[in-house]
């Protein structure tokens, strides 16, 4: 064999041993593309995380700053109620059923 045809199947041999490392190897496409897929739901979170942070930081504002925040909390939390006033609620037909109480008898 000619030097030349040495010099190209061994050229030929390297380019399919990079190619394989590229597709089949550590760090391949395929490896890549599932990074980042992480990455991007990593970010997700992140950004859910971040979101809800917000939220909270604004509702300790209120907490800190007025006492209508506390008092709307206690109403619909703890059903709080001030004196010489009435509490009246409202409920579906089926919601009882639903929630496993019994239904009122009236």
């Amino acid at each position: 064999m000619r030097p030349a045809r040495w010099v190209t199947l061994l050229l030929l041999a390297l380019l399919a041993l990079v190619q394989a490392q590229m597709w089949l190897g550590r760090a391949s496409v395929a490896d890549v593309a599932a990074l980042r897929r992480q990455v991007a739901e990593a970010e997700q979170a992140n950004e859910a995380a971040r979101q809800r942070n917000e939220r909270l930081a604004a509702e300790v504002r209120d907490l800190r700053e007025g006492l209508e925040t506390v008092e709307e909390i206690a109403r619909q939390e703890l059903g709080m109620v001030k004196p010489n006033e009435i509490f009246v609620q409202f409920q579906r037909p089926g919601a009882a059923a639903a929630r496993g109480t019994p239904p009122d008898p009236r």
